[in-house]
Parts: C-alpha cells; sequence; structure tokens
C-alpha cells in the first residue's frame, strides 16, 4: 500500500487508488512512496518499474498487503552493473501462474536488454529470499561485475555493492589500509562473493573468506577460478558457529582481520574470537555507524582506532560505508 500524502489525508476525499511500487517510507514496514523518478539508479530502471505498475493496473494484477498477507505483486529487484548487465527479480506472494507468465512475459518482450530475468513466489510472511527458490524466466540466472580487472558473478542472492563505482574507492582503500604483505594470513569475515579477498589476495600469501550465504560463497569460487586466483579459500556457515578454535587450528591464525558485516554488525561471539585472536591489525568496513561504533567499543581494551574513513556509497542520502582501522596497542 502506498503512502498517502498529507494533501491527500485532509482533502477527505475517498482514496481510490491505493497501490504503490517504489521505495518504503522510513520505519514504516507495509507503506510505499509511490515515485515516478529515481534519481539514484540509471535507467533502464524507471522505465521497467514504471511499465510493470502500469501493466499490473491495465490487468488488474493486485498488490501485496503486507499486514493482510495477501495479493500477488510483492516485490521488485533491479541490478544493473558495470559490464552493462540488467538483472530483474520480481517476487509474487501468491502461486497465479497465470498471472506470473502474464507480466513476466511483459517484461521480457517489453526490455529485452534485461540479460537475467528472474522470479520469486515467496509465501511468508517476511521478504528475505536467501531460503526461497529463484526460478530464472529468460537470460542468465547472474549479472557480471568487472572490477580493475577482475570478474564477480552476482545470484540473486549474493551481496554485492550497489554502487559499482565507488566500490572501487571503497576496496582500494581497505586495501591501502590493511598494509598486507606476501607473508600475510588474512581472513575476510562476511565476504560474500568474495569480493574483498580476491581484490586484496595478490598481496597476501593467503585469504580465508567466511560468509553464511551458501549461493556466495559458491559464486565466490567460481569467482577466484575465473580470475586465476589460487590463494584464497571460502567456508560457509554462520559466522559466529564457524569462526571458532578448531577454525583456527584448522585454517592458521590470521595476522589481518578483514570485517564487512551487515547492517547488525558482528555477534559477540565473533568480537570475542577476534580479540582471542589478536591479529596485528583490522580493518572494519560497516555500512551502519551505530552497530560500528557498539563493536569497536567492545575491542577498544585491545586495539586503538588509528584510521577512519567514509566513503559516499550511496549518493544523496544520509548513508555512508565507514572503513576503521584497528591497530594492536
Amino acid at each position: 500500500k502506498r503512502w498517502l500524502t498529507l494533501e491527500e489525508i485532509n482533502s477527505k476525499e475517498d482514496i481510490a487508488e491505493k497501490s504503490g511500487l517504489g521505495f518504503h517510507v522510513p520505519g514504516m514496514f507495509d507503506k510505499v512512496i509511490d515515485i515516478n523518478n529515481c534519481y539514484l539508479q540509471k535507467e533502464p530502471s524507471n522505465a521497467i518499474r514504471l511499465s510493470i505498475k502500469q501493466f499490473a493496473d491495465e490487468n488488474n494484477l493486485t498488490y501485496f498487503n503486507i499486514r493482510n498477507q495477501n495479493g500477488l505483486l510483492r516485490n521488485l529487484l533491479i541490478r544493473t552493473s558495470s559490464t552493462n548487465d540488467l538483472m530483474v527479480l520480481v517476487q509474487f506472494f501468491e502461486d497465479d501462474k497465470k498471472s506470473i507468465n502474464l507480466l513476466m512475459e511483459h517484461i521480457k518482450t517489453s526490455f529485452p536488454e534485461i540479460t537475467s530475468l528472474l522470479y520469486i513466489i515467496n509465501p511468508k510472511a517476511n521478504n528475505t529470499i536467501y531460503d526461497q527458490e529463484v526460478i530464472c524466466y529468460n537470460g542468465k540466472d547472474h549479472i557480471m561485475e568487472e572490477m580493475d580487472g577482475l570478474y564477480f558473478k552476482i545470484g540473486a542472492k549474493s551481496f554485492f555493492q550497489t554502487n559499482s563505482e565507488q566500490a572501487k574507492v571503497l576496496y582500494k582503500k581497505t586495501k591501502e589500509f590493511a598494509k598486507i604483505t606476501e607473508n600475510d594470513l588474512v581472513y575476510d569475515l562476511y565476504t560474500g562473493t568474495g569480493t574483498i579477498a580476491q581484490y586484496v589476495a595478490n598481496s597476501a600469501k593467503k585469504v580465508v573468506g567466511i560468509d553464511s550465504v551458501e549461493e556466495g560463497i559458491k559464486a565466490a569460487y567460481k569467482n577466484a577460478e575465473r580470475n586465476k586466483i589460487t590463494n584464497c579459500t571460502f567456508h560457509t556457515g554462520d559466522i559466529k558457529e564457524l569462526f571458532t578454535d578448531a577454525f583456527i587450528a584448522e585454517n592458521g591464525s590470521p595476522d589481518i582481520i578483514i570485517t564487512d558485516p551487515p547492517r547488525d554488525g558482528m555477534h559477540k561471539k565473533v568480537v570475542e574470537q577476534i580479540l582471542k585472536i589478536g591479529a596485528k591489525r583490522i580493518v572494519y568496513v560497516s555500512c551502519n555507524s551505530a552497530t560500528q561504533a557498539r563493536d569497536l567499543s567492545l575491542m577498544n581494551e585491545l586495539y586503538k582506532v588509528t584510521h577512519i574513513q567514509p566513503v559516499d556509497m550511496f549518493p544523496q542520502s544520509q548513508h555512508v560505508e565507514n572503513i576503521v582501522v584497528l591497530e594492536l596497542k
């Protein structure tokens, strides 16, 4: 359901059209701002979104109501890349095959430049897709991204920075601050598709990547093979359960730790293990400075902050990626 403006509410008129396709209102999981133009993502993103909404309205396709848990059209994801690949993923709530095929065929024929056209039928209460089957309607099941001569395969469930141009800045700075030497063993926590791990691999003796998303780790291995990188290993599992003394004993104690957790930050167990290891340097990349500050305070007795570098990954918003360098006291 779309967000009604104050003018619409005060008009006391009966608002017939309450469906929307846009972005969530901050802090409101059940309201969407229905927009005509997003200035943050290049075309054909706006054209695709507007076309889908027009087609849905003309064909009486229902919009998902998260409170009532009904409706067909749930979520739309559009990803562009520097290689000109284009992924469109439509998430449906109801398994209405006729309506799903009708919409997917419309998207396919209207936008032949889409290289990866996917959909998901998600009848759960929440929008997360990591436990859902991704169905490839047309094209490939992934897009490719290039970064300083390295190529990365990105699937629907893979984490990769949305701003490719600034991601290069972020990773260059991360590598620079890590000060990796040829004898260093590096751990890359929350490695995603192994982007940072492979970006720093040519400076290190070995890099060990860990992530909880199996699809991302599979992609990391394929990316490493594609990029002819042989000194990276990747491991799947809940990091707080996998990152243990036994894991360290098997894979070696890291000289440098790079960590790039999700917005929730690192679990206390992960922080405790980092402190137990006592690596000479930690580079902490974060998209949420509040949880980053919380984690840094837990490491304050053993480490000192020596450098802070924000990177503007999200133009025209208050969000930044923040790199913090920690050195042993």
